[in-house]
């Protein structure tokens, strides 16, 4: 019997972890890095093991620190949760070999999976269908995908279409593997830009039972993450899924699998499906199959690693239709760019229920964070899940646009808006997927909301001049609010920027009978407070909640959310950048340098490789110049708008 459980993890899949435990009657041990001392897991812990450090590399993936860590809190079991040394065999044998119950597959299961290469010829052997490894690739193989041999998530991976491309795509990978994973291994493999991403997921206890629980579809993904997943997965023939499933168990018989894993196929347009590869681990969209069975995945885990049987011979029907969206903090109108910084709020407007199956609440908020958490460069980009189930998949899908549209996201910049356009839009709800959906649908899922920005201005503007008429009166007349003027005048000018670049002003006045906006003939002031504004536009009533936190207003609205930042009236001459000069886009590690001093580059030209919430983000040339000064090297942290590098421009004059 297992009494107390360390994760070897973070954020919401050690959340997700201690959420059963406590069910379970099981006490709980949380590890943390320096940056995560105060982050909801390690509260939420009955015991909490610094890991010192900041770096992945020195705290969630030391096998030893995690295994002293479990000693000394007199924890008995380890759970891995996903990413980082999850999918690590001599992780799972230290383990073991120090007497502690190991919440996952055998290490040999591990190891047999653990490079994709060495995987995809065991699944052949076992009659399970493969997309083979091309070792010199040639025209007729393109497009090609270079994949790292080990780990996943997106990281290690490039898209080439032309041969030419493939030298520089396969160093990149192998670099960004390197980092990621300890192995620089990579291999080719055909890309099929319309074919779907299809999964199975799998639980085997170790009496020989083998359940295939169900399909989930994961195509919706950006840099081959995913973003929006699904289960079950639509569209498919009876055959077609009976095939997937066959398949997927004599994956696990194969290789004597015991646990929770997931076999992931390549579907193509005619049905045909192609082996991946075998994730040993649960995985992060895990909720949508719980969602649609009943089951606890993760109580699941924990019984079969106690040797108990599975309950039956097969898993329970999947019943209705269940959606994930994934809540990234990065932005993406400016080439999925990472964003830091502080998490103000994170609430759904809806009840909701914090865990279980297919429940009448019907929608289910997982998340590592919480408000007035700190988004660090060091870890993924993942807030939060939000989880919709539905008797059907487009009424699922209606419940999950409208919880995202409706919930208060404060902070960094997200990618909530395209998960609400994405997950409304006529493709997706007709059910036409592939993994290119999100890159072919881009300009749409993107575009900026002109009329939105407008009017979430005009209701921050009202919100700050009632928030300022309700303050300290003026120190002419002590009865009269700031901003009032006896004689008609020019109106007040606020002016704002988006996330996405774009300026956007609102204008109001102050007058005798209060308030007045002027940035419609049609707009009429209803209501102004520091936190509320209604407005009447065209005969139609609509409410505004305003938050500030510095120069930040966040305006939401049942159809959405914006965040804008106040811009000042008279801007700083000093704070103008030289065009010529680079900054860092974002906090991160310089990884690679790809020029030097005294090059003559063109704008958008690569220059440098930053890391940055475990993803490499390429930093380009601004303009065309010469390179005269070169601030990064290998290995160099960096913060947001640090100076990087600068080029002298090429001006008509000097042509």
């Amino acid at each position: 019997m297992i009494t107390n459980l360390l994760v070897a993890n973070r954020g919401e899949i050690a959340r997700r972890v201690f959420r059963t435990c406590r069910d379970l009657g099981i006490a709980t041990t949380a590890v943390h890095s320096d940056p995560d001392a105060a982050a909801p897991h390690v509260r939420e812990a009955d015991a909490a093991v610094r890991l010192p450090g900041a770096a992945p590399a020195d705290t969630y993936l030391r096998a030893d620190l995690i295994v002293a860590a479990a000693l000394a809190a007199g924890a008995d079991a380890v759970h891995p949760g996903y990413g980082f040394l999850s999918e690590s065999a001599e992780f799972a044998r230290a383990v073991l070999d120090a007497g502690l119950t190991w919440v996952g597959p055998p290490p040999e299961a591990i190891a047999a999976m653990g490079s994709k290469t060495a995987a995809k010829r065991l699944m052949a052997e076992a009659g399970v269908p493969v997309l083979g490894a091309l070792t010199e690739p040639t025209e007729a193989d393109l497009p090609l995908l270079v994949k790292a041999a080990a780990g996943g998530g997106g990281r290690g991976m490039r898209v080439v279409r032309t041969l030419a491309e493939l030298p520089e795509a396969l160093a990149a990978a192998g670099a960004e593997a390197a980092s990621a994973f300890g192995s620089a291994e990579v291999f080719c493999e055909r890309y099929l830009p319309s074919g779907r991403h299809v999964e199975v997921q799998l639980l085997a206890d170790a009496h020989g039972t083998v359940w295939a629980v169900g399909d989930r579809d994961c195509s919706l993904q950006r840099r081959h993450q995913k973003v929006v997943e699904e289960a079950p997965a639509p569209g498919l023939s009876p055959a077609v899924r009976a095939g997937l499933h066959t398949a997927a168990a004599d994956a696990a018989k194969a290789i004597g699998y015991v646990g929770a894993g997931t076999a992931e196929f390549l579907l193509g347009e005619d049905g045909r499906f192609w082996f991946l590869e075998m994730n040993t681990r649960l995985q992060v969209e895990h909720p949508v199959t719980e969602a649609v069975t009943g089951l606890d995945l993760v109580a699941l885990q924990l019984a079969v690693a106690e040797g108990e049987l599975l309950p039956g011979p097969t898993p329970p029907p999947s019943t209705g239709h269940a959606i994930e969206a994934r809540l990234y903090a990065e932005d993406p109108a400016n080439g999925w760019r990472p964003a830091t910084g502080t998490l103000h709020r994170l609430e759904l407007a809806h009840p909701y229920q914090e865990f279980g199956g297919s429940g009448a609440a019907g929608l289910r908020l997982d998340a590592g964070v919480e408000a007035d958490s700190v988004i660090t460069p060091h870890y993924d980009p993942m807030l939060a899940k939000v989880i919709a189930w539905a008797p059907t998949r487009a009424a699922a899908a209606r419940r999950l646009a409208d919880a995202l549209a409706r919930a208060r996201v404060h902070g960094p910049a997200t990618n909530r808006e395209l998960l609400v356009r994405a997950v409304r839009h006529p493709a997706f709800l007709a059910g036409r997927l592939h993994t290119g959906f999100l890159a072919e649908h881009a300009a749409e899922l993107t575009a900026p909301d002109g009329a939105g920005a407008e009017r979430a201005a005009l209701a921050a503007a009202l919100a700050d001049a009632a928030a300022r008429s309700a303050g300290p009166r003026g120190a002419v007349h002590r009865a009269l609010p700031s901003g009032w003027r006896n004689l008609p005048s020019q109106p007040q000018v606020k002016r704002y920027r988006t996330d996405a670049g774009a300026e956007v002003e609102a204008r109001y006045r102050l007058t005798r009978d209060g308030l007045r906006a002027e940035a419609h003939p049609g707009a009429e002031l209803v209501e102004a407070a520091p936190d509320r504004v209604v407005l009447r536009e065209d005969g139609i009533r609509r409410t505004y909640r305003v938050a500030r936190h510095g120069d930040r207003v966040y305006v939401d609205t049942p159809a959405g959310g914006l965040a804008l930042t106040a811009l000042p009236r008279f801007p700083d001459p000093t704070e103008q950048a030289d065009p010529g000069a680079l900054l860092a886009p974002m906090p991160g590690t310089v990884v690679r340098v790809t020029a030097a001093v005294g090059d003559t580059v063109t704008a958008g030209q690569p220059l440098l490789v930053l890391e940055a919430m475990k993803m490499e983000h390429r930093v380009a040339a601004p303009a065309d110049g010469v390179l005269t000064e070169l601030r990064a090297a290998p290995g160099r942290q960096v913060e947001l708008g640090a100076l990087l590098a600068v080029v002298k421009t090429t001006t008509s004059e000097e042509a």
